[in-house]
């Protein structure tokens, strides 16, 4: 299933909320439609939390159905709500905006090149899959660039042949380019995704709608 949304008059769904196989994080600044939209369209228990004080719940959390990758700055109070559902590993340093630097689903992700080696053994650890350092069309934030499910994926539009076979054997699904939001090509923060469906800004014209039901087999 596909369904239109967007949180609180943005587009850019995938900046407010982040979602896996059984749960979704959403900002607790939303409305029951945007709640009963993300439950519609992924077949998901919902729970509605900040991270680091911070609405962009989306930018902040990288998930998929073993763990959750969450800022360093996160309170203590937040991290014993996402603990509830997920264990949880701290992403400390610049780069802790875990959604923008990490892209997973069950099988792989592809991380920020920057990120060291100590911090890439934690994200394995907690997400129990093997990690890729990997940029995108030059863009090191890669779960800004890309979004991923365990049934397909989609990516910049401007990523080379080459990057685009790398991510698809770092996930093991295929991975098509294209764009959300009518031709933002930046798809980490225009959509939410899992096997079951997705949601996506409702920006996104039919043809991209199209494009991005084959990519993640919705059909």
């Amino acid at each position: 299933m596909m369904v239109l949304s967007r949180f609180g008059g943005n587009p850019n769904i995938g900046v407010y909320s982040a979602a896996g196989e059984s749960i979704s994080f959403i900002s607790p600044d939303t409305d029951e439609q945007y709640v009963s939209d993300v439950k519609r369209a992924l077949g998901v228990e919902t729970c509605l939390t900040t991270v680091a004080g911070s609405f962009v719940v989306g930018s902040l959390m990288a998930l998929n159905s073993h763990g959750a990758v969450i800022s360093g700055l996160a309170e203590e109070k937040e991290i014993k709500t996402i603990s509830k559902h997920l264990p949880v590993f701290l992403l400390h340093g610049v780069n802790n905006a875990a959604g923008n630097n990490i892209l997973v689903n069950d099988n792989g992700a592809a991380v920020n090149p920057d990120l060291d080696d100590k911090t890439i053994a934690g994200i394995e650890t907690v997400l129990g899959v093997k990690c890729k350092r990997l940029s995108i069309a030059g863009i090191n934030t890669v779960g800004a660039a890309c979004k991923a499910t365990n049934k397909g994926a989609v990516c910049h539009q401007d990523a080379s042949d080459e990057e685009a076979e790398l991510l698809s054997c770092i996930l093991n699904v295929d991975v098509v380019r294209t764009t959300v939001n009518h031709g933002s090509r930046l798809l980490g923060p225009g959509l939410l995704a899992n096997s079951k469906g997705a949601l996506v800004g409702d920006l996104t014209t039919p043809i991209e709608m199209g494009r991005l039901e084959d990519a993640l087999n919705l059909i």
